[in-house]
């Protein structure tokens, strides 16, 4: 997906120069592109993640738009005082990209998981929140978050991610794609776990089940309108994220259901609540965090659902 990133952005700052990209001394080449017409709008601000926030927030205040771009955790968490301040509180337009998001940088440990930072920015006034199942779905929205002019939280994969979908789908920004409708359950997916999301509806299908499929790309503002359509056609729904469950996606619908009238019941699978370490892949690290379908199906085997 960075590499769409890449790519996208480029063709975008083509025919807008007021995009900028500041980034924090990665994917040095993978910005060349960039460079070679807008090597002025290109900055690398360095290890100093903090400044580089600033500096963005800066850069809107004087009618640029403005991406910041490098590790989830160094995007989000390490510098999210700024963020806070500098960026929701001035309500300036800048899009901070969080790459290898939740496991994707699964051997490199805690320091560089990022299990927390979709309830670090969505819980931010003026922050919104996207999270993208694969390149096509990153592709679509890319353009719609800059029209959107207003503080963004871009939460993107890292490379090899497989596509969930086999062409361009038509998103909008805060609404759902539905991707097989059905009944009684409702698996909703954010972000690059979608495949698990596939691989559990297709072993749902296997059990006598048809359940509806989303992605539920924009995680803040919620979809609302599908929420409340959801709460009467379905007697179960299901989240899945690679996020803590605490604070998380399957957190924000809860909290949206719980305000209603009547609510069906939601199932949240996600990171517990714990680090997950010691693990050489991002399949070994959603075995451990209890991220598979045969984990998934045995909760779901308990309480009843299937």
């Amino acid at each position: 997906m960075r590499n769409a990133f890449a790519r996208v952005l480029t063709e975008l700052a083509k025919d807008d120069e007021s995009l900028l990209l500041y980034y924090a001394d990665i994917g040095n080449r993978l910005f060349n592109p960039l460079k070679e017409f807008a090597e002025d709008r290109t900055i690398n601000a360095g290890i100093a993640e903090a400044n580089m926030a600033s500096m963005a927030a800066g850069s809107a205040m004087m009618g640029h738009k403005p991406f910041i771009y490098t590790i989830t955790p160094f995007t989000t968490s390490r510098n999210f005082e700024q963020i806070k301040i500098d960026i929701a509180y001035q309500n300036q337009p800048v899009i901070i990209v969080g790459t290898g998001s939740g496991l994707s940088y699964a051997n490199l440990g805690p320091t560089h998981h990022s299990f927390e930072d979709i309830a670090l920015m969505r819980a931010l006034p003026n922050m919104h929140v996207i999270c993208p199942a694969d390149a096509y779905e990153l592709e679509q929205l890319m353009p719609q978050l800059i029209e959107l002019n207003a503080p963004c939280y871009f939460r993107i994969g890292k490379k090899n991610e497989p596509a969930v979908h086999e062409g361009k789908p038509a998103l909008t920004f805060g609404k759902v794609h539905i991707m097989h409708p059905g009944e009684r359950i409702a698996v909703l997916s954010t972000g690059t776990i979608m495949p698990l999301a596939q691989e559990l509806v297709t072993t749902l299908n296997e059990r006598g089940v048809s359940p509806e499929l989303v992605s539920f790309h924009t995680v803040k503002p919620l979809d609302e309108e599908y929420l409340n359509d959801a709460m009467t056609r379905f007697d179960h729904v299901i989240t899945l994220e690679e996020h803590n469950v605490s604070g998380g996606f399957g957190s924000a619908v809860l909290e949206y259901f719980s305000e209603q009238a009547n609510w069906p019941r939601v199932h949240r699978f996600g990171i517990p609540d714990r680090f997950i370490d010691q693990v050489h892949s991002t399949a070994d690290a959603r075995a451990k965090a209890g991220l598979t379908v045969a984990d998934i199906m045995g909760t779901l085997s308990e309480r009843g659902v299937v």
